[in-house]
């Protein structure tokens, strides 16, 4: 659409579509409350009720317990020990994280593995010298926390992923930084692991690989090929299959999930929920990588997110997970990694608690490819409403906006409310005009927004 056109947007209460799904997830947690070096985010983490958070990168994050938390040789740093004893594991600084995002509200996908290791010298991607101890590993760290062993947590952890991004180097790469191993000798540690625990713990999820290609490796064609070959061949059926995209567009970030759906049902894994486990706003890696930090914090990261979860909410993907919301990071564009100020895409997820929280979806639609809308109601009556716009130009100029809400009653109408997310504010109400069923607005909108509707 041109610049001068009006964009329609269209909400049916009473046609309900589903539940809404956790496209509000994440990477990490909040800084964990202490005594001292009080600043933290772990209040305004516990308001947006982030159902999961996936556990990747949090041993390279100090306020959680690096160097020695949820990484597999972080917990069990002799691989030479007994794994049947409680004594050869240090869970301290692990369970001080799990409690912490127990305490939030969100439940933990833990990542069994090693945090990516951009330096020279590897610890924790190293290839295990023993697969089939790798994984007696991984059961106990697993008994442990979901149950009694070792003075257990007991928590209710559904997914396990096993590993994380092994075809980000290919096999000939003289400094890999995910999984210092071939693509083959990856291919049997997790096909070994996963049967294992999945005979262990057949009530748990068990998944992965985190793969950094959605489906084409750039660096090692055919290498997602190989890795389902391998499954089918060995019968290993996936709970989850997991992957990562980032890019500039949230369209390439739809299609990605389309295509990963199709794959998983023509491919033998028609049972394996689709999670899409790292995502965000990246022009590019190099030159134009302190670019996407800058607007991953700003109102065009608030615009990606928000466009992306509500575009992939319509679409076969069972989960969405941020990168990252881990405390200090470069890449969490939600909180300042000093202060822990807000800023502009928490208000993106905030928007989208409203949704989570009404629970089902209702009828919704936009006549513009760079607007998405999602709706919902909740078992009291409650409605809202969340429409997003992402425009890459920062100098385009959305056309009028006209939003049609049918089934609303007389009293719903006067209660509606109506907040805005811009460069100027931060979820602020808005002025807007309401005729018959149709909102208007006395102004027009910049290229990223998000509007909030509630009654």
């Amino acid at each position: 659409m041109s610049q001068a056109d009006t964009v329609a947007v269209t909400v049916n209460f009473s046609r309900r579509q589903g539940r809404i799904k956790p496209m509000n997830a994440a990477n990490n947690g909040p800084k964990i409350p202490s005594g001292d070096q009080t600043c933290g985010n772990f209040d305004t983490y516990r308001m947006l009720h982030i159902p999961y958070a996936r556990l990747h990168d949090a041993n390279l994050c100090t306020a959680y317990g690096a160097p020695h938390v949820v990484d597999i040789r972080a917990i069990f740093k002799d691989f030479r020990a007994d794994p049947e004893a409680p004594a050869s594991y240090d869970f301290t600084m692990t369970d001080r994280y799990l409690r912490a995002l127990k305490a939030a509200g969100t439940e933990p996908f833990f990542r069994l593995g090693g945090s990516i290791e951009h330096q020279p010298r590897k610890w924790f991607t190293c290839v295990p010298p023993d697969f089939h101890k790798f994984a007696v590993i991984c059961e106990h760290i697993i008994r442990h926390c979901t149950g009694s062993w070792a003075d257990g947590l007991g928590m209710n952890i559904t997914y396990w992923e096993i590993w994380n991004e092994p075809d980000l180097d290919p096999d000939d790469a003289p400094d890999k930084r995910c999984w210092q191993g071939t693509a083959a000798e990856f291919r049997e540690l997790f096909c070994l692991t996963a049967r294992h625990l999945k005979a262990c713990f057949p009530h748990l999820k068990i998944g992965g690989p985190a793969a950094m290609a959605p489906l084409n490796n750039r660096t090692e064609p055919g290498w997602i090929d190989r890795f389902f070959g391998e499954l089918q061949r060995r019968n290993v059926v996936l709970d989850f299959y997991s992957f990562h995209c980032y890019t500039d567009d949230p369209a390439t970030i739809f299609r990605h999930v389309r295509e990963v759906r199709e794959y998983l049902d023509t491919h033998g894994q028609s049972r394996a929920e689709s999670i899409l486990n790292e995502w965000n706003y990246v022009r590019g890696w190099t030159d134009e990588w302190v670019y996407s930090l800058e607007q991953e914090a700003g109102v065009k990261g608030a615009a990606f997110a928000l466009c992306t979860m509500l575009g992939c909410q319509k679409l076969p993907l069972d989960m969405l997970m941020y990168y990252d919301m881990r405390a200090g990071c470069g890449m969490n564009g939600l909180w300042h990694p000093v202060t822990f100020d807000l800023q502009k895409p928490y208000y993106a997820y905030f928007m989208f608690e409203k949704l989570a929280r009404l629970g089902t979806e209702v009828e919704s639609a936009a006549d513009d490819d760079a607007v998405q809308v999602v709706a919902a109601v909740g078992d009291d009556g409650a409605k809202a409403v969340v429409i997003g716009a992402f425009h890459d130009d920062d100098n385009f100029r959305s056309g009028p906006l006209e939003i049609r809400l049918t089934g609303l009653t007389p009293e719903e109408k006067k209660r509606l409310n109506v907040r805005l997310l811009d460069a100027k504010r931060d979820c602020f109400e808005v002025p807007f005009e309401l005729a018959g069923d149709t909102l208007r607005f006395p102004f027009r909108f910049r290229s990223c927004w998000g509007l909030l509707i509630q009654c």
